[in-house]
């Protein structure tokens, strides 16, 4: 069984670990502690009830005036296809709504799983300039290769 919550200090390492096995698999961007604990209230985390290890994550990052970003989207490999990344996804979006957002984005590898979830493709020149203020410290800064994706 896995149950949803708000991440905590004590999560900051197996979230680091998480999302670092994708990123040495090129599929997500890497995330430093020091990144991970500015953020930390961004993060929603999904538990296993027996190992009480985390097994997914996700964060809204907002960027902009009614406008966030849903990142940072991991599951791992023993859990995939289990219905946890889609129910990070639908938690952010309700906490964003909760906020007042009312278009959410996401620059991601896995296209296919954002549009099962309502997301539609776009052009990343049609975001607000205001959400690039971080991709200058990427490493694919500026042949940026993820895909842009937008629900309203």
């Amino acid at each position: 069984m896995i149950y949803y919550r708000k991440a905590t200090f004590a999560d900051v390492d197996e979230i680091h670990d998480l999302i670092a096995g994708y990123a040495a698999q090129g599929v997500m961007l890497p995330k430093p502690h020091s990144t991970l604990y500015e953020a930390l209230r961004e993060f929603v985390v999904a538990v296993d009830v027996e190992s009480k290890k985390i097994v997914g994550v996700g964060a809204l990052h907002l960027t902009w005036n009614e406008l966030a970003e849903v990142r940072s989207m991991a599951v791992h490999e023993n859990y995939s296809r289990r219905g946890i990344g889609s129910s990070i996804v639908k938690k952010l979006l309700e906490e964003g709504q909760t906020l007042g957002v009312k278009n959410f984005f996401t620059l991601t590898y896995r296209p296919e799983f954002f549009k099962s979830l309502g997301f539609t493709t776009t052009t990343k020149e049609s975001l607000p300039h205001k959400i690039w203020k971080e991709c200058i410290d990427c490493p694919k800064f500026p042949n940026c290769d993820e895909i842009a994706m937008t629900l309203e």
